[in-house]
């Protein structure tokens, strides 16, 4: 918060402090224990020794507490405490010496003792803990106090041995204020001393409750075009503010803040504005939104006067045409004025419109709240016709954030017909059925699930049943006779032999229930003098809003249901329950690690941390990784006619914002940026006092005066640096002020100044004067990151970090490599919250962690050990949704997060790595790239300062330097390493080399999915009935390969599961590029085409599809990814097969089953799919029961084919080049070339003599084979002439066989 803002904030809670009689210095005091015996009630007592009276803490009046009966079904006390009072805290003890205790309960307050509404904590939890026996006092501190007179303790747990009992007591003070009461058609105007009131500065407080949805709170406005108005809108509060921005004066469409939901629910609300010039903090109850106002002023200017409770003159030019306040308003300030206070005591700035009274007296509307959506309902009697026409009428009022569910069912006369009324798809569905077959239907409203009141009326009299929403227009349906109830109404569901649910309960709250125009009494319904009901919770509508405060991370929109809410993390970038893991890589060098070849990818430098993925290009080509970010200004740029007076000033624009670039130099080893700089007089320094002047600023904005290398602060250009200027008597070319053209080129190194954001050149004013430059992109190589590692040699030494930032989400990912059977890895402590991940044994890691609501455990267990001196990955992740855990490529698993529990997970400690703070069970091994939120931890720093820890880790596999490419694994050897390629589709030594089959018309690779791959499966079909643990992986495929192919249509790759899914990728009739995805047999497939070109040009094409629940990322070539959607985010559940090439069964459509027909032909390369290479398994376990291999199928190269391709085409590029050259050269040239084309010549005839002999013996050979043999070669042509030319490369690595897959 902005200082100035902390002192208006400060000054607020003085005026609060002067408006209120409660001291918040003193309000702890007993409130209960001086109470009537009529302040006491309950829902009702074993006997009267165990009446409510006897409920008062440390008494042993009557029975010595407070207990129900046996047969109540919804047990509760009450505590009346005569008038409203702050309450800060609340304490329970069980029964005077017995076996009775509560051990879990909610407190419900209320003004009325009508409407209640439930208090919960800070992060929504409702539920208090309790006794665990009948004498010890349990206090519970409320995080924010509540002002109410009437609390209600609703047991929820009690003690299994015993019977439920309590004795209570409420810690607070006495609440005194100022109140005023608005009728909808009445304000309070407070009129200013002089014609207009300019403010700079203003805090506006004030509580208000209502049972309406819209209303004015606040009004004012200036001749100007100021206006601040604050106003109830479907259940939030928005704020319209403008200072000063004509724009907004005259345009129709104001922009409001909004903050809050279901405020309408007739229970107080403080709001508080605070604003500093255009800083503004809107909060209300404990949400706060922070933004700036538009406009150009920084004062906010209002003419005459500020009205509260509603606009008095809607048709005043500039104002809203909305409803006026219906509702109570409390404690009103203005800058520090009691509002209120001044209208009470009919002080002359204030005046009074239509009927103001200052005590509340709003009726309460009680409510009863569904809690299942499969077993609630409420069962009622038809009462008797209201009119001699017949039917029936029924009205209500409904709301509900479900999709789903039946409000109302009836069984009519004459049978078999029924009525019902349920929420479909969001809309109203009412339906007359007949008989079995028969029925009609009408709908009414849209979106009628967004938590706001609905009211229903259903009348059938008139012969026609008409349905009405809100006030809509009604919907009708005929009918040819009179209708009549028969039995009873059923609301919000059917008990087991009453009806029958056409889908879901309803989830939901209800009020205002009449049947025929009678009213129904909902306390004579709990009473038991009223129809009946299962899963209510009467007097309270327990309706909340889980999406504020939005916990979705990253943009995410939060959707909801009555009981939990979900994230669509759609054009986000992220995915995860909650929106916290990026899709994208953190940089180049992950990318290469993967097997990516060179192209424009999205990286995103802090992974889950905010900054977002940024467009970069890689360059894989050369030995290192280089991370290139362009800008704006890629041509040359001429200056002329410039001065230090009146400097040429560029300012570059890149494509990644300045934090991304903070972030990925930072997380580079090296950055560099070429300044390409020529000049004809032209100086960049003042030879006479050194003065420069032309100079670039770098991203801090500071003015740097070198050009060029890696150290700053010296004036100096590249030449003299590297002692090579023209005129040694300066440090630049361009300082000899010359005719000719100079050039002052050089690369800047110094990364911590890196990219520059700005270029100044001031000296080209004079006759003949001009300068041009041009600035490269921003090029940075390594991940500092990747191999940062540290080495724990002593079971008591740890390393230490500052507390993780991890309240509500935390990712925890790093590799470890040991030969200990067990060990921390890292833990961090609160008062009572924690969070450890550790090798509990050989074969298992865990992560546990506890945010209150018990400790909480997560194990992943290996089939073979994870102490065999080999890198292992582990990745543990914990939000408000879930929990996961994730070790090397085993299955993930997940723990669910109670939908109602703690979700804060409050740590204050210092972080542990490699120990504990008790020094014991302490790591022995080493670890690397330990990543928190996507923010590194340097282990290598923090390892030169404590005991027991050494930077780095000894071994071949903890350098630097990546030994094994494209998801190779390095394994450490007692006198080397080897690449472990089992999971990658290359071999070779190092994993680097293409694995590359050629296919014909006939033939295909099946790959059968069995153990030991189950770990293919994506779901699991056994969930686990101890915990709410699952061990499956999430909605996600990874497919990669390269082909080469001049034929379409063609079958490239099918993947098959035994639930009649499949995926499909294939080569249209036009060549272009087609994925099928099938997941739901009851719709249509998902058909995308990334490539409208064709790809069946003889080319090397690679191919990577992503996908991730219902995003799908498709990358061809180096072209960046492509975002799809499909309809469904179902998982393959398990996987049958995958066959490359030619398919002849399946379920597929016509397209694909054209494209099966014809096969492949062609070269397939380095085929990926998860985490299983189907090629590398066909060439090295044909004898295998998971291959299947039909048709000719020849081991090739089409990979280095591309290679030698692309190397051609340099050459020829090279060659046009250099023709110039070429043609300037000497006559000793000409005569090599004559000499050469002779010498080539003649090898050429003798190879041709070879081929004409080799002719002549194969067709003497073919001669003897038989016929058929000839019909077989004519319609394999064109696989031969592929085949053919494929081999022409292929003759010099005849030994090309994999001995290291």
């Amino acid at each position: 918060m902005d200082p100035l803002l902390h002192l208006i904030w400060l000054y607020t809670l003085s005026v609060f402090s002067a408006a209120s009689a409660a001291t918040h210095y003193n309000c702890n005091s007993p409130l209960v224990s001086m109470l009537p015996q009529s302040s006491f009630q309950s829902s009702s007592e074993s006997s009267f020794s165990y009446a409510a009276h006897n409920a008062k803490l440390n008494r042993r009046d009557g029975a010595g507490g407070w207990s129900p009966m046996v047969t109540d079904r919804e047990p509760w006390l009450q505590v009346d405490l005569r008038d409203r009072m702050e309450v800060t805290a609340v304490a329970t003890q069980g029964r005077y010496d017995s076996s009775d205790w509560v051990s879990s309960y909610l407190l419900l307050y209320s003004d009325t003792g009508q409407a209640w509404k439930q208090y919960r904590q800070e992060d929504g939890v409702g539920r208090f803990v309790g006794n665990v026996n009948s004498e010890a006092v349990v206090q519970n501190k409320l995080s924010h106090s509540v002002r109410a007179r009437f609390l209600r303790f609703v047991p929820l747990d009690w003690n299994p041995s015993g019977w439920l009992s309590l004795r209570v007591e409420v810690y607070g003070c006495s609440y005194k204020s100022d109140v005023a009461d608005f009728d909808g058609r009445s304000s309070l105007l407070y009129r200013f001393n002089q014609k207009s009131m300019s403010t700079v500065k203003d805090v506006i407080s004030l509580r208000f409750k209502s049972q309406q949805a819209e209303g004015v709170l606040l009004h004012g406005e200036g001749q100007r075009g100021d206006y601040i108005t604050l106003e109830l809108h479907r259940g939030k509060l928005a704020l319209y503010l403008n200072l000063d921005d004509t724009r907004l004066r005259f345009s129709s469409g104001r922009v409001a803040v909004t903050v809050g939901s279901l405020l309408d629910d007739q229970h107080w609300h403080s709001v508080v504005i605070e604003r500093f010039n255009k800083q503004v903090n809107l909060t209300v109850d404990s949400h706060t939104q922070h933004f700036q106002t538009k406009g150009e002023g920084d004062s906010l200017e209002v003419d005459y006067e500020l009205s509260f409770g509603g606009i008095p003159l809607p048709g005043k030019p500039g104002t809203f045409l909305r409803k006026n306040f219906h509702g109570c308003i409390e404690n009103l300030y203005y800058n520090g004025i009691n509002i209120i206070d001044l209208a009470k005591r009919r002080k002359p700035q204030i005046y009074s419109v239509g009927n103001v009274t200052f005590s509340c007296s709003q009726p309460q509307l009680t409510a009863c709240t569904f809690l299942s959506s499969s077993s609630s309902f409420l069962s009622l009697p038809a009462a008797a016709p209201s009119s001699i026409m017949g039917g029936f009428s029924v009205r209500f009022q409904f709301r509900t954030w479900n999709p789903d569910g039946l409000l109302l069912s009836a069984r009519l006369s004459p049978e078999p017909r029924r009525l019902q009324l349920q929420i479909s798809n969001s809309r109203l569905l009412l339906t007359l059925h007949s008989s079995a077959q028969q029925r009609s239907e009408a709908t009414a409203g849209h979106r009628v699930n967004d938590g706001l009141w609905h009211s229903v009326s259903l009348d059938t009299r008139s012969l026609q049943i008409s349905l009405t929403l809100d006030n809509e227009p009604a919907s009708t349906i005929e009918q040819w006779e009179q209708l009549e109830p028969r039995g009873s109404f059923y609301f919000g569901g059917c008990p087991p032999a009453g009806c029958q649910n056409p889908t879901l309960s309803f989830q939901g709250c209800m009020r205002l229930i009449s049947i025929n125009s009678q009213p129904i009494n909902l306390s004579h319904i709990q009473q038991g003098l009223l129809g009946n009901y299962n899963e209510l919770q009467f007097d309270t509508c327990s309706i909340r809003d889980r999406c504020i405060p939005n916990l979705c991370e990253h943009g995410g929109r939060c959707l909801q249901s009555w009981s939990s809410f979900s994230c669509d993390c759609s054009g986000t970038g992220y995915s995860g329950a909650t929106c916290h893991n990026s899709i994208y890589e953190s940089s180049c060098e992950a990318y290469q690690l993967t097997g990516s070849s060179s192209g424009f990818y999205s990286i995103d430098p802090d992974g889950s941390g905010p900054l977002g993925p940024t467009q970069v290009y890689c360059n894989m080509t050369e030995e290192k990784v280089w991370t290139i970010v362009s800008h704006n200004v890629t041509a040359p740029v001429r200056v002329q006619g410039s001065s230090l007076q009146k400097p040429h000033v560029m300012k570059f624009n890149y494509s990644a914002s300045a934090q991304q670039l903070r972030a990925i130099v930072a997380a580079s080893e090296q950055c560099q940026q070429e300044v390409v700089y020529t000049c004809r007089k032209s100086r960049l320094f003042n030879t006479k006092d050194g003065r420069p002047l032309s100079w670039w600023v770098d991203q801090g904005g500071e003015r740097r005066s070198y050009w060029g290398g890696f150290l700053p602060g010296v004036q100096q250009c590249s030449c003299s640096l590297e002692e090579n200027c023209v005129d040694m008597n300066y440090f630049c070319n361009c300082d000899a002020d010359t005719d000719a053209w100079a050039n002052d080129t050089g690369v800047l190194s110094y990364k911590d100044h890196l990219p520059l954001s700005h270029i100044v050149i001031g000296d080209t004013n004079r006759t003949g004067s001009e300068a041009v430059y041009g600035v490269g992109p921003l090029r940075c190589y390594g991940d500092k990151s990747i191999w940062n590692a540290a080495s724990f040699y002593q079971e008591s030494s740890y390393l230490h970090f500052p507390t993780l930032q991890a309240e509500l989400a935390l990712d925890i990912s790093f590799y470890f490599k040991t030969n200990t059977p067990s060990g921390v890895f890292l833990e961090n402590r609160g008062h009572k919250d924690f969070i450890r991940v550790e090798l509990s044994s050989p074969s298992v890691v865990t992560f546990s962690f506890d945010v209150g609501n018990g400790p909480a455990v997560l194990a992943v267990k290996s089939h073979l050990p994870l102490n065999d001196r080999q890198w292992h990955y582990v990745r543990a992740e914990r939000n408000v949704k879930e929990a996961s855990l994730q070790v090397d490529q085993l299955p993930v698993r997940f723990l669910e997060a109670p939908p109602d529990g703690h979700h804060r997970l409050r740590l204050n400690s210092q972080l542990f790595v490699g120990g504990t703070a008790s020094q014991q069970r302490g790591f022995l091994g080493c670890i690397r790239t330990l990543t928190a939120n996507g923010v590194t931890l340097d282990l290598e720093e923090r390892a030169k300062m404590a005991p027991g820890v050494s930077s780095g880790c000894p071994g071949y596999c903890g350098g630097s330097s990546s030994l094994c490419h494209n998801r190779g694994r390095c394994i450490e050897k007692s006198s080397g390493y080897a690449c472990d390629c089992s999971q990658s589709a290359y071999g070779g030594p190092t994993c680097k080399d293409e694995v590359s089959v050629s296919f014909d018309r006939e033939s295909s690779v099946t790959f059968t999915f069995q153990e030991p791959f189950s770990v293919m499966q994506n779901r699991s079909s056994q969930a686990s009935s101890v915990s709410r643990e699952s061990s499956s992986s999430r909605a996600r495929e990874d497919v990669a390969f390269s082909f080469v192919t001049s034929q379409s249509p063609a079958m490239l790759l099918t993947v098959s599961t035994f639930s009649q899914q499949y995926i499909a990728v294939i080569l249209a009739r036009n060549g272009s590029l087609q994925i099928w995805y099938h997941l739901q047999r009851d719709r249509s497939p998902d058909v995308f085409s990334p490539a409208l070109s064709s790809l069946a040009d003889g080319r090397l094409h690679r191919i990577r599809i992503h996908r991730e629940g219902k995003h799908l990322y498709v990358q061809i070539d180096q072209d960046m990814d492509r975002k799809y959607t499909l309809s469904s985010d179902a998982e393959l559940i398990l996987i049958r097969s995958l066959t490359l090439g030619k398919v002849t069964s399946g379920n597929f459509p016509e397209e694909v089953v054209g494209a099966g027909s014809k096969g492949f032909i062609g070269c397939l390369s380095s085929v990926q799919f998860n985490h299983v290479a189907p090629l590398k398994a066909a060439l090295l376990n044909r004898g295998s029961s998971l291959v299947t291999v039909r048709g000719p199928l020849v081991q090739s190269n089409c990979g280095a084919l591309a290679d030698s391709i692309t190397s051609h085409n340099l050459q020829d590029q090279s060659a046009t080049t250099n023709k110039e050259k070429e043609q300037r050269g000497g006559e000793t040239q000409n005569d090599v070339a004559v000499i050469a084309g002779v010498a080539t010549a003649v090898v050429f005839i003798m190879l041709c003599i070879v081929a004409v002999v080799t002719r002549f013996l194969y067709q003497r050979r073919s001669q003897a084979s038989d016929s058929n043999a000839t019909e077989k070669e004519q319609r394999h042509s064109v696989e031969a002439g592929y085949r053919t030319e494929m081999h022409l490369h292929t003759s010099v690595r005849d030994n090309m066989k994999e001995y290291y897959i």
